[in-house]
């Protein structure tokens, strides 16, 4: 009985000690997200490592607390929500600092991690009162791909299955995916469900999404979690999809499709997938974020043209941030809207890997991406929030320097190539000029005639876990996301 009283007791400090933190603006959840292999581990390593490690090896010379000396240390403390994984940033920061170093594991679900930051405040109420203020972090990492689900807790069974056959329609889906449609046309909506058959087709499904995904770089996926099970793989709440022609079915008789019907067992766990997996993600995660960044490789596309899929390529990315982007809540934060009703106030764009190309073409990238969420950053400002977008390399892996190309110098980079699936990921070291990249979305002819050679470098050699990790930017990313709370 004692036990079960201390345990209410330290609920009620800690939610009382959050209370307090909120009220005088000194807690921040941030949240991380991007779709795959857009760098979201290693950016979470990086601003991590950057904290800790402030003053041991690259310099923040853009982050104000750090310019001005009122930064004092940061350090990782333990997390409040003990029911989600934590970040493992002892194994990312292992795996980059190896005698022969690798880019750390992806992370396939959510993850949280906290930081407890020290600093002297000079223009705050807290200045009167404490010599020293802490600002509590708590960064979360989730997978992109799970948040493009979230547009269908709006959506019926009908209405996703319409959005989604119009999609498998088009262009380079339909090629990959008319045997599967074939199939699923030949069910009879309301005969009794073969759930062998129903796993079979779901498998199908499921396999198409990654297709989609790894081999086309197309981005909208959905469900995400099909790609992304994580501790949900292999559930029946993930073997559904969706049935083509369904507006064709007369109402009444889709509305009272027996629940072990073909139609009535998707549709049934489509609702149930709504519930129990999306629902229940927006309500745990996503109310409480206030700062958030947005990770996006705009890079990976340029290269799809070789696979005539480029123009594909770039409207999927910017469908999916758009969608992304419709499910969050933004607006300023006020002091009762942070206790009681938090919303996103600051928004950060950034385009990863900057290092892989050379240093002129960081304003393209920016414009670039820019362009891709032009109808979403417009829309947000109604919302008069801040916003940035920034070309970052979170880890820089690469150098930049000068060559004699036909008598001319050109800018180029340098590093190792990286090389999967090997026990030393260090390949040879090249320097290459990886081409120019559009400062707007690439019309017809840019498809036809672009020469955009995206290379996959490995990390540095070198690098220790104590010093903080070469990058670009990184401390303008902490300039905007953090800098207004430590003054």
């Amino acid at each position: 009985m004692a036990i079960i009283k201390k345990k209410r007791l330290d609920r009620l400090k800690s939610k009382a000690s959050e209370l307090l933190n909120r009220t005088f603006d000194q807690h921040i959840n941030l949240a991380v997200t991007g779709l795959s292999r857009s760098g979201k581990t290693a950016f979470i390593t990086s601003l991590v490592n950057q904290l800790i490690n402030e003053g041991n090896g690259q310099q923040l010379s853009f982050f104000d607390p750090v310019h001005h000396g009122n930064f004092i240390a940061a350090k990782r403390v333990s997390q409040k929500n003990l029911s989600v994984p934590r970040f493992d940033y002892d194994l990312a920061i292992s795996s980059l600092t190896n005698e022969s170093p690798s880019w750390p594991e992806p992370t396939h679900g959510i993850s949280e991690l906290r930081l407890a930051i020290r600093y002297q405040p000079k223009k705050s109420l807290l200045k009167y009162t404490a010599d020293m203020a802490t600002l509590t972090l708590d960064i979360t990492d989730y997978p992109g791909e799970w948040l493009l689900d979230l547009p269908m807790l709006k959506q019926t069974y009908e209405q996703w299955s319409e959005q989604t056959h119009a999609l498998l329609l088009t262009k380079p889906r339909q090629q990959h995916a008319q045997d599967f449609l074939d199939k699923v046309a030949k069910i009879d909506p309301f005969a009794i469900a073969d759930e062998e058959q129903l796993a079979q087709l779901a498998q199908e499904y499921t396999q198409l999404l990654h297709t989609f995904r790894h081999q086309l770089g197309l981005s909208v996926i959905q469900p995400g979690r099909f790609i992304l099970p994580a501790e949900l793989a292999g559930a029946p709440i993930l073997e559904f999809f969706p049935f083509p022609n369904l507006s064709e079915i007369d109402g009444n008789d889709y509305q009272n499709a027996s629940d072990d019907s073909f139609v009535g067992m998707l549709r049934a766990r489509f609702i149930e997938y709504k519930e129990s997996v999306v629902k229940k993600f927006y309500q745990q995660h996503f109310i409480r974020f206030d700062r958030q960044i947005v990770l996006a490789d705009c890079l990976s596309p340029l290269n799809a043209c070789s696979a005539n899929s480029g123009p594909e390529s770039f409207a999927d990315l910017q469908l999916a941030i758009d969608m992304i982007l419709a499910s969050y809540s933004y607006g300023k934060s006020g002091l009762l809207a942070r206790l009681f009703s938090p919303k996103i106030d600051k928004l950060l764009f950034a385009a990863t890997k900057a290092d892989h190309v050379t240093a002129e073409q960081h304003a393209p990238m920016v414009s670039l991406l820019n362009q891709l969420i032009y109808q979403s950053k417009h829309k947000l400002n109604y919302e008069a929030i801040d916003m940035k977008t920034l070309a970052i390399a979170a880890i820089k892996s690469t150098q930049s320097g000068k060559t004699l190309h036909q008598g001319q110098q050109i800018s180029v980079i340098q590093g190792n190539r990286l090389v999967p699936n090997s026990a030393d990921v260090q390949g040879e070291r090249i320097t290459v000029f990886p081409g120019s990249v559009p400062d707007k979305l690439p019309d017809q002819q840019y498809w036809q005639t672009a020469a955009f050679n995206f290379i996959n470098f490995a990390p540095p050699r070198g690098m220790t876990k104590h010093q903080s990790l070469p990058h670009i930017r990184m401390d303008q990313v902490l300039q905007f996301l953090l800098a207004d709370k430590m003054i």
